[in-house]
């Protein structure tokens, strides 16, 4: 079996992925992963064949302009569609990309996330299958929830019609180099009948999220693609923090920039101070910044999720999926500021739950709230119930799960 799996994002929208690559190559099938250059390392140390996209994509987050949107105006719903039109000039090259990798690979299926457009296109001139696979619901209609990019908990009746933003918003938006695109490349008419997915695969447990009853026996939600780490500890100078008090609070907002990344980093250990905890923050992606503090902090650039947060108390993050997830998943109290996106509709999991506080407002961020989540999450009935949220999910084996349903969908092609 040959699979080609395309997804385009940042680390939170590819590591699932390889994830999903891991298993199938375990499994004897070729793989090839089609994402931003900027992940060509990680597809190589899993010994997965790679075809680079444009690393313009990621490049553009971190422009000034990109951080003033998500970062200074609190980010939210608006700033997504704020920066799309950075991505318009650049589509066709990453269409072109596409379909190129596929067509010299030579797939028997393509697994694609939403994110890649043209995935179903390229399908269709392939006349092979194409399984949609995401790590966030959106993309089935449901009458059970809104879609995830809109900040309401329920529109109720609206509820299932909101859908159509996500399934059909990227089709909306790039249409006309989508249908120019298929003429110059693929050949096939500018409009026509495009396939639907031969299977849904939604990467979150349903522990967290349960599968509505209105969806179809083709729509699966699997439970976590997680990549764990092979072999990770921490290095000297963590692994002393560690050991020199209290587990700490984990802080970091993955790949989100920020306008003023010192000054919300001062609220941060402002407000760990304030509920008299230590912090270990993460400043991989912008949003921090390493600033003099004392013993009782400590930043780290980047570490393995799955391996990092079991050695901590609790975290406080954007709300990626992935890392919603992992932190889940290590069953650790969760509090979520969302900057944009989904962001928010997992911050509202979390609190329906009760396994972590009502999402942070970004936009109005204090040192204040950030203490008070903290001692929200050190409540004892909180660490119970994330505790045993974290056994239900580690009970899961969601990604030899999506890979069983890959399997059978192509068998029976």
């Amino acid at each position: 079996m040959r699979v080609s799996i395309h997804t385009l994002g940042t680390r939170g929208d590819v590591q699932p992925y390889l994830a999903l690559a891991r298993e199938m190559r375990s499994r004897g099938h070729e793989v090839m992963l089609v994402a931003p250059a900027q992940f060509a390392d990680m597809a190589a140390a899993e010994q997965i064949g790679f075809a680079p996209l444009p690393a313009e994509f990621l490049e553009t987050l971190e422009s000034s302009e990109a951080k003033s949107v998500i970062g200074g105006s609190g980010g939210g719903f608006g700033a997504g569609l704020k920066l799309i039109k950075h991505y318009v000039g650049m589509m066709s090259e990453i269409f072109d990309r596409e379909w190129a990798a596929a067509r010299d690979f030579g797939p028997d299926a393509i697994l694609f996330h939403p994110k890649s457009l043209v995935s179903p296109h390229i399908a269709q001139k392939l006349g092979i299958p194409a399984i949609l696979a995401s790590p966030l619901p959106g993309f089935t209609p449901t009458s059970a929830f809104p879609t995830p990019i809109l900040p309401f908990g329920n529109l109720g009746p609206l509820n299932r019609l909101s859908h159509g933003l996500m399934i059909h918003g990227g089709g909306v938006l790039f249409g006309k180099a989508i249908r120019k695109w298929r003429v110059d490349s693929l050949g096939l008419p500018p409009r026509g009948r495009i396939n639907p997915p031969a299977a849904v695969l939604f990467g979150y447990s349903p522990s967290v999220l349960p599968k509505p009853a209105d969806w179809g026996a083709d729509v699966a939600v699997t439970g976590y693609w997680t990549l764990t780490a092979p072999a990770w500890s921490p290095d000297p100078g963590l692994a002393r923090f560690l050991q020199a008090g209290e587990a700490p609070v984990y802080i970091g907002f993955g790949s989100m920039p920020e306008a003023d990344p010192e000054g919300l980093t001062r609220r941060v250990i402002d407000g760990v101070r304030l509920a008299g905890k230590r912090g270990l923050l993460g400043i991989v992606g912008g949003a921090l910044t390493e600033i003099p503090a004392g013993e009782d902090i400590h930043f780290i650039q980047s570490a393995p999720h799955d391996a990092l947060f079991p050695l901590v108390a609790s975290t406080i993050h954007h709300g990626g999926a992935g890392t919603t997830g992992a932190s889940l998943r290590a069953g650790k109290p969760t509090t979520i500021c969302p900057f944009l996106g989904d962001q928010p509709f997992w911050g509202r999991q979390v609190a329906r739950l009760g396994v972590g506080p009502d999402a942070l407002d970004k936009r109005r961020l204090s040192a204040e709230d950030i203490a008070a989540a903290i001692t929200f999450m050190d409540d004892e009935a909180v660490k119970d119930r994330a505790s045993a949220l974290g056994r239900l999910i580690r009970a899961e084996d969601g990604t030899a799960s999506a890979v069983d349903i890959v399997e059978r969908t192509i068998a029976t092609r």
